[in-house]
């Protein structure tokens, strides 16, 4: 707190349960969605898709689709390519193991030679109506010839077929971390060596707004809008930019309301492009919303990793070594972000908690011809945790050992920080044990025999599941600019390029600014999406408040300051003598004073304007301990939640209302993927039968009807940001997978089943315990 502290930052400011200031707009259908900005006017866009999973275009006839009623104009991939329009770049940092450059198929706005995931774009139709572009996408005729396909990642190794020619492995790149010969050696003299085989399925991030664009071409100015549901408004106006050989300044992109992204809506799609490229050939504003099942299809999925993972302990619990060896599905694309999420984020945390000295990774990223992966809700870190957490709990049933005292013999202590994991990656604080402790203690762990036992008298099988764990947070993006500007009219407007996405990241930069203003929450309006008043990073990685919110306080301060010396100048006193609290400056000692908007409409420009760039220290760490508890029917093998608790060390805690609904949220989508998502593909044709809501098991209100308990430890602040917070987005859904499967997998130990423990797999439907029980 500044000396603006009072009681309106007090009950306003950060630290306090504000409710959002997003969500009164929203309750009352007044959102600013990209359909609720189309115009009458605008022509309707519809995608045709490639049914196949790998084939040549022999041709695409448009002459049919051309003449039908309400036609815009229809273009497929050839017209593109006769405009100039390049391939998307990849811009991989990987190599392959022989030192070549990443291998990729080129990737097109619309296919033109070969089509290579099924749902992939061919053809676009603008027409006067959404059914009329429906009925002349139906019109479009294309000639295929089918090719051998690689439809899994098991496809993919066993080089049934190539996705692109010049690549018969299949391997698009590959990344090696740590000391292959040094860990060997500490396997060889390991006491007690763990060994799993873990499948990360394939997810959907299954947004409640699909991906939604409203493009418009001005052709007097010569410049392009974009309205767009998006994460990153930067990054789409820089690939849209280059896709139509402009300057980036000729592409406005503004983000209104975002109805969800969890990483899907980061970056660019082929799909925003092309509609860009229409709307200036076309000269007609266009509107397209994916339908849910193009969603299904075409949006980018998150997981799809086997990992083998081992751990080498010696006689005292206390790790030796870690291995873990990853062939990643990438999809059709590799790109900067599938591939760098798997062969370097991921890894990056892969230690997580525990002092773990010597490492030997090997990760590959795969091409298939599958729809490419993408950043979904902890890109990578779920996956890392997931394997640690797993070789954690199995290790202690191995070598019979209690899993809590094998997690403390081996955490990283307190006295040890700043410390450097393996990776080269340094924790600046973290007190794992502090929290672990918090955790037991809220979950009741001491009373999970009594409750075991109710439950055997059920007849049901009583399991607790347990996760200790951090993540990585930051994009590795620590600056960001924020504009501040005090009007005549009594609002304090502020502009950020951090996007919101329903995470009610607004109300905390409102309470950031509250805390030094001390004016009414309703006096403070937040701007954001508009590349033409800010550009950045965006919203991704949970980076979103330590480094928005970090340049919003400090230009919030700097605001300030500069209004003080105005005030001083128009009071005709010495700085140092001017007093702020209030939304007022007085002259110390006196009665003289001036309000905080007066002042600003008596300068010349009748506002006071601050430009103002900050960069953070570097990434925060947020760490948790999560307690859950299942019950499984032996009868039917159905699997239930019962209990869940997790403290979470996030650092200071702006608006716990709203940290509490992220980490609530993250980890009812964890705990979907560990017990029901499940993207599939038909093995023999690569048709995804999981294409809709009918088919893909997504986690209802009611599948989790137990209370989620979610606690917040304040005590140990970052030391990279001066807000001293972490991120909070991502941190639920890394904990909660792993400590719903190790409740699984401890409900089958104690009913006598501690062999199929091991071999447990995402997701833990009935049908699939069923068959590793009984199969």
């Amino acid at each position: 707190m500044t000396e603006a502290s009072d009681s309106v930052a007090t009950r306003f400011g950060s630290g306090r349960a504000v409710q959002r200031m997003e969500d009164d707009a929203l309750l009352q259908g007044q959102g600013r969605y990209v359909q609720n900005l189309c115009a009458p006017g605008d022509a309707w866009a519809v995608f045709v898709r490639s049914p196949h999973a790998h084939a040549r275009i022999l041709g695409v006839d448009l002459t049919a689709a051309r003449a039908m009623p309400g036609v815009v104009a229809v273009y497929g991939g050839a017209d593109l390519q006769a405009a100039g329009v390049p391939a998307m770049k990849a811009g991989v940092g990987f190599k392959r193991a022989d030192g070549s450059p990443c291998a990729a198929p080129a990737r097109h706005l619309l296919a033109a030679e070969r089509v290579h995931y099924v749902g992939e774009a061919v053809a676009l139709v603008l027409a006067l109506s959404l059914q009329q572009a429906q009925d002349a996408a139906e019109a479009v005729q294309v000639d295929y010839e089918a090719l051998p396909c690689v439809p899994s990642l098991e496809a993919a190794l066993a080089r049934q077929a190539q996705v692109t020619p010049e690549v018969p492995d299949n391997i698009a790149c590959e990344a090696r971390h740590g000391d292959a010969a040094a860990t060997a050696a500490a396997f060889e003299r390991a006491a007690h060596v763990v060994q799993l085989t873990l499948v990360h399925q394939r997810v959907v991030a299954l947004t409640l707004e699909p991906r939604s664009v409203r493009a418009l071409w001005d052709a007097h100015a010569g410049r392009l809008l974009m309205q767009i549901s998006s994460q990153m408004p930067t990054s789409v106006r820089k690939n849209v930019a280059l896709a139509l050989g402009l300057a980036p300044e000729a592409v406005r992109v503004q983000v209104g309301d975002v109805g969800g992204g969890f990483g899907m809506k980061v970056g660019s799609y082929p799909e925003e492009a092309a509609l860009a490229w229409a709307a200036r050939a076309s000269g007609r504003a266009l509107r397209w919303m994916g339908e849910r099942s193009e969603e299904f299809l075409s949006t980018t999925h998150g997981r799809d990793v086997q990992s083998h993972a081992a751990l080498a302990l010696d006689e005292q619990g206390r790790i030796l070594a870690l291995r873990v060896h990853s062939d990643a599905n990438v999809g059709a694309f590799p790109t900067a972000t599938n591939t760098a999420i798997q062969l370097l984020v991921g890894p990056w945390v892969q230690t997580s908690v525990y002092d773990i000295p010597l490492i030997d990774f090997h990760f590959r990223a795969v091409l298939t011809h599958q729809a490419p992966t993408g950043a979904y809700r902890g890109a990578g870190r779920p996956e890392a945790i997931f394997n640690i957490e797993r070789l954690m709990d199995e290790a202690a049933r191995q070598i019979g050992m209690d899993r809590v005292a094998l997690r403390r013999r081996n955490f990283i202590r307190p006295e040890q920080m700043p410390y450097t994991n393996p990776m080269g990656q340094t924790y600046d604080v973290g007190r794992f044990e502090h929290v672990l402790d918090q955790a037991l203690q809220l979950a009741d762990a001491q009373g999970f025999a009594a409750r075991a036992a109710a439950s055997r008298q059920r007849g049901l099988w009583r399991g607790l599941g347990l996760a200790t764990f951090l993540e990585w947070t930051g994009g590795n993006a620590f600056e960001e600019r924020v504009t501040l500007d005090l009007r005549s009219d009594g609002v304090i407007e502020v502009y950020s390029a951090i996007n919101q996405m329903g995470q009610g990241i607004a109300t905390s930069l409102a309470q950031l600014v509250v805390d030094v203003f001390g004016v009414p929450l309703s006096s403070v309006r937040v701007v954001l999406g508009d590349t033409d008043r800010g550009n950045g990073y965006g919203s991704a990685g949970s980076r979103s408040l330590f480094t928005g919110g970090s340049a919003m306080a400090t230009g919030a301060q700097h605001t300030l300051q500069r209004a003080r010396r105005l005030a001083a100048s128009e009071l005709e006193v010495a700085e140092p003598d001017i007093r702020y609290a209030q939304g007022r400056f007085t002259v110390a000692g006196t009665d003289r004073s001036i309000g905080l908007f007066e002042l600003a409409a008596r300068q010349p420009e009748g506002h006071i304007y601050v430009e103002h760039t900050h960069t953070v220290a570097g990434p925060t760490w947020p760490n948790g301990a999560h307690l859950c508890e299942v019950e499984i029917d032996p009868q039917t093998c159905v699997v239930r939640l019962v209990a869940y608790a997790g403290v979470n060390d996030i650092g200071r805690v702006v608006n716990p209302l709203i940290v509490r609904g992220q980490l609530v949220g993250g980890a009812v989508q964890g705990a979907g993927q560990a017990l029901m998502e499940r993207v599939v593909y038909d093995d023999a044709s690569g048709q995804l039968l999981t294409g809709s809501l009918m088919d893909y098991c997504a986690p209802r209100a009611q599948d989790f009807a137990c209370e989620f308990r979610m606690e917040m430890d304040e005590s140990t602040p970052c030391s990279n940001n001066l807000l001293g917070v972490k991120g909070v987005g991502e941190l639920g859904t890394i904990g909660a997978a792993p400590c719903v499967v190790n409740a699984v997998a401890d409900a089958l130990a104690r009913a006598g089943r501690a062999d199929a423990a091991p071999r447990l797999q995402m997701p833990v439907s009935a049908a699939r315990l069923w068959t590793l029980l009984h199969g």
